[in-house]
C-alpha cells in the first residue's frame, strides 16, 4: 500500500522529541512521524487517475474506486498489477491531477488520543492537525479511488501519530492531551507518494 503524505517541517519532530519521555508507558512509540492524505491499495490503481488524460480529480467519466470491479484496466481476470507498474502509474496520475491543487495552509494544534481506533492496540495519542484544505483534498481523492472504511472518507481525521498500545497510567493520558502546545503552522507546496516497503518516498508531487 502506498500513501500519500504532507511533508512535515522540522518544528514537529522537535515537538515529538520534547514529548518523548512522557511516553515511556506505550507500546509503540513513533521514531518517524508522518501526516497522511490519502492510501492507495495496487488493486485500487488502474484507470482511476485517467491516464488517458480525461479522468483523474477534477476529469469526468471515471467509474474506478476501491472494489470496482468495471473499472479495471487489467483484464476480465481482475490479474493484480505488478507494483512497479502501479507506483508509476500512480506517480503519473497524481502528478497531473493533484497538482491543479495550489498550496495550502496546515496546523497542528495540540495533542488529542484515539481512545477505540479503527484498528490496531488502543490508546493512540497524536498531534491533531487542521487543515480544511487537506480535508477537501481526501474527499476528492476518495472521490476517485474509494475510501478505506472506517480511516477514510467521512472518518479521515488528519493526524500525526505520537504513540500507541501499552498501558499507560490514564494521568499520563490526561496530562498529554492537556499539555499547552503552541501551534505549528506551514504552508505545503509538494506532497510525497511514499513507499512503505522500501521506507523511502518514490515521488514528490509539486503544487
Amino acid at each position: 500500500m502506498f500513501s500519500l503524505n504532507v511533508p512535515l517541517p522540522p518544528a514537529i519532530d522537535r515537538l515529538a522529541a520534547d514529548l518523548h519521555p512522557k511516553l515511556s508507558g506505550f507500546d509503540r512509540v513513533r521514531d518517524r512521524h508522518t501526516l497522511v492524505c490519502k492510501r492507495f491499495g495496487v488493486d485500487d490503481i488502474g484507470s482511476a487517475g485517467g491516464s488517458d488524460g480525461t479522468g483523474g480529480i477534477d476529469g469526468a467519466g471515471s467509474n474506478f474506486g476501491a472494489g470496482s470491479e468495471s473499472g479495471s484496466e487489467f483484464g476480465a481476470d481482475r490479474r493484480r498489477p505488478p507494483k512497479d507498474d502501479a507506483l508509476a502509474t500512480l506517480r503519473d496520475d497524481l502528478r497531473r491531477s493533484v497538482s491543479r491543487t495550489g498550496p495550502f495552509e496546515v496546523a497542528v494544534v495540540g495533542i488529542r488520543t484515539f481512545d477505540v481506533p479503527a484498528s490496531g492496540s488502543r490508546p493512540v495519542v497524536y498531534l491533531a492537525v487542521e487543515s480544511d484544505a487537506l480535508v477537501r483534498l481526501h474527499r476528492r481523492l476518495c472521490a476517485v479511488y474509494g475510501a478505506i472504511s472506517g480511516i477514510e472518507g467521512d472518518a479521515y481525521v488528519p493526524h500525526v501519530t505520537l504513540a500507541r498500545g501499552g498501558n499507560p497510567d490514564p494521568g499520563v493520558v490526561a496530562d498529554l492531551v492537556a499539555a499547552d502546545v503552541e501551534p505549528i503552522r506551514w504552508r505545503v507546496h509538494a506532497l510525497d507518494l511514499y513507499d512503505p516497503e522500501y521506507r523511502e518516498v518514490a515521488a514528490t508531487i509539486d503544487l
